[in-house]
């Protein structure tokens, strides 16, 4: 199957879990994974109409950047305060997580002279190998970043549910995620933004009201894990 082919395999099952769920397909963006392709493969995705890429090394990021500048890049990946210098051009941070990178943040968009917009990453399974916050922490955590980092806007929340066989496991740990967005809108922030879902979820993502969903091997290589 060919990337063309794969895209629009892609497509339809968003089509489908939108229809399951009563949502607009319109409401749901791709962001393509691009750490395991090659500029090709990027510019074949790009060729599809897909404008929305990410990276989650830092390295990695800065190249395509700068191969790459009319892409709209995400960065995806945890991130270290000593790399937030490169952050400038990234059109999403999504793991802000902890204050540190938040004060680091913050005191780099003072020096841009622009908003830097984040999303905050919560990790509903509390898998110690992972980065986020507890979901119990984070409307304090958000509360806080709006008040004292007027440089960040937070445009909403990313999890990364635990690798399963049956994505209908981690369906529950979506759901917990999308009420907390749900309690968040309701005290009056916007947060328009959920990502979550990724090759192997993203249907169940999407059915729980995944708004972004992170699509690598699926769209770019079959083979790839």
């Amino acid at each position: 199957m060919d990337m063309k082919s794969r895209w629009k395999d892609i497509q339809s099952r968003i089509d489908q879990a939108c229809s399951r769920s009563g949502r607009d397909p319109r409401g749901v963006t791709v962001l393509a994974v691009t750490k395991n392709t090659d500029n090709d493969g990027i510019y074949e995705a790009e060729s599809l109409g897909i404008t929305e890429m990410g990276e989650n090394r830092m390295q990695q990021a800065r190249q395509r950047l700068r191969a790459f500048p009319h892409i709209r890049w995400h960065f995806i990946g945890p991130l270290q305060t000593n790399k937030v210098r490169y952050c400038r051009d990234f059109v999403l941070i999504h793991s802000l997580d902890r204050w540190k990178l938040a004060q680091s943040l913050q005191s780099r968009a003072e020096k841009w002279d622009k908003t830097v917009h984040v999303l905050i990453q919560v990790n509903p399974a509390g898998e110690p190998q992972k980065h986020g916050l507890d979901i119990r922490e984070a409307p304090e955590f958000i509360e806080q970043v709006v008040g004292q980092y007027p440089l960040l806007k937070v445009d909403g929340l990313m999890a990364m549910a635990p690798f399963v066989d049956d994505p209908q496991e981690v369906r529950p740990l979506f759901r917990e995620v999308a009420k907390l967005q749900n309690r968040l809108q309701s005290k009056g922030y916007a947060l328009p933004v959920l990502s979550m879902g990724m090759t192997n979820d993203y249907e169940v993502a999407v059915e729980e009201g995944a708004t972004l969903v992170r699509i690598g091997s699926a769209l770019f290589r079959e083979e790839e894990t």
